[in-house]
């Protein structure tokens, strides 16, 4: 719609989500940790980028041994049930459960978590409020 046509807005915009990229020299390793581990499923790739979702959750992979060599990121992704999905993935990969945190847990600044590690050390950390 051209911005003429659109009607004025009454509130400033709002942000709806942020959508990690993260690099890995075998994108293998990253597609086992996503779809295999935590149910992700591919909704776009080409030769460069894979797009995964689940539910409201989105994330970007990239095969980039450089740039997976500088990073290894920690990701969040909250839920409204933290014990299923703990189930869940305790169920499909228990070998992927962190060691520090491979059980939900009650966290000192209120959030219930646990966190699954990949061999290269990316971090995905489930919470609930």
């Amino acid at each position: 719609t051209p911005a003429a046509e659109r009607p004025a807005r009454t509130k400033p915009p709002m942000l709806i989500r942020l959508i990690p990229k993260v690099f890995y020299a075998d994108i293998a390793v990253g597609l086992d940790l996503f779809v295999r581990c935590l149910g992700f499923e591919v909704l776009y790739e080409d030769a460069s980028v894979w797009v995964l979702g689940r539910d409201g959750a989105r994330v970007y992979l990239m095969q980039n041994a450089e740039l997976a060599a500088q990073d290894r990121p920690e990701l969040a992704i909250e839920t409204d049930d933290i014990d299923a999905i703990y189930a869940e993935v305790a169920a499909r990969a228990p070998e992927v459960l962190h060691p520090n945190l491979r059980s939900v847990q009650l966290r000192p600044w209120g959030a219930r978590e646990f966190a699954v590690l990949d061999p290269t050390t990316v971090c995905v950390v489930f919470r609930q409020w």
